[in-house]
């Protein structure tokens, strides 16, 4: 590609003045609307967005320290004063403490056993080629688009058959079979983008696979196991389905089972302050694990796309 030079001036004559030639001011830069206008509409659906999620939920809390009366007479105003009786009967006349005792050791053994073999697993797809390995992983891939519908019939005789129905272990064990594929999914994208460096360092240094995973790559991958773990902690402390199918026993439900009964049961006694405070007790949970992790779950999501 050829390019044109710029012939260069002649030279001045003796004695003759150079005169001093000023290069033309550049005008004012164009205001560039468009930018501010696409913030002032981003930044408003925002607004509207969180209004449309905030306001349900701070009308249900509000809801839930008001009477009956109250309830119907004036639904949008502030509460006369804080009810706390409804809470306390929600507690223990609704067994609310009981569903709340059974989910959470539901959900915590099922998330630490999920956590512990979906990161297994998703260390060696992502880390060892060996044959079937493809293959393994695209099988836990199509477990994540099997509905979980189609499974419920043969599922139920498959954990009568193993004696596990109406027992909190045997739910704990189908919680960590529906939720493996997503976290071996996720897990191993993860640990592929984690440097190889230190695990073979720890290699030459005599350390053994197991000790490598549990005591370098493990911590390493922090970040991906918080944001798993809080996706699984959603999805199995909201599971409803599966309960309703395999947990028949009432003194073995769980806080989506409680709340339905409860729905239903002080639909027709118009205990409707006791039902709003067992749904917020079954929501806040939830919503302060995603405060407290928000940033880690973001870190997570994005270590991916940065390393």
């Amino acid at each position: 590609m050829k390019t044109t030079e710029t012939p260069a001036p002649p030279p001045a004559e003796p004695g003759a003045s150079v005169a001093k030639t000023r290069a033309p001011a550049p005008g004012p830069a164009p205001h560039k609307r468009e930018g501010g206008v696409l913030n002032v509409f981003s930044h408003g659906v925002l607004i509207i967005w969180a209004i449309m999620v905030v306001m349900p939920l701070l009308w249900a809390v509000m809801t839930s320290f008001k009477n009956d009366s109250s309830i119907f007479g004036s639904p949008w105003a502030l509460p006369d004063r804080l009810h706390f009786e409804n809470w306390a009967r929600a507690w223990t006349d609704a067994n609310m403490s009981g569903y709340f005792l059974n989910t959470v050791l539901v959900v915590g053994g099922s998330l630490v056993g999920t956590l512990v073999l979906g990161s297994m697993a998703a260390y060696v797809l992502a880390r060892f080629d060996f044959p079937g390995n493809r293959f393994i992983y695209y099988l836990f891939i199509g477990g994540m688009s099997f509905p979980i519908m189609l499974a419920l019939v043969p599922l139920f005789y498959v954990v009568n058959n193993m004696g596990l129905l109406n027992t909190i272990h045997g739910l704990i064990l189908v919680y960590i079979a529906y939720s493996l594929p997503f976290t071996v999914f996720f897990l191993t994208a993860f640990f592929r983008t984690l440097p190889t460096s230190v695990a073979e360092a720890a290699f030459v240094d005599g350390a053994s696979h197991s000790r490598t995973f549990f005591q370098i790559m493990l911590p390493m991958a922090k970040p991906g196991l918080i944001s798993v773990g809080i996706f699984n902690f959603l999805g199995q402390w909201n599971q409803y389905m599966l309960p309703t199918v395999l947990n028949t026993d009432p003194d073995k439900k769980v806080l989506t089972q409680g709340l339905v009964q409860l729905a239903v049961s002080q639909g027709y006694k118009g205990d409707w302050s006791g039902l709003f405070a067992g749904l917020v007790m079954a929501t806040l949970p939830v919503l302060g694990a995603y405060i407290v992790f928000q940033r880690q779950v973001v870190q997570g999501l994005t270590a991916g796309a940065l390393k």
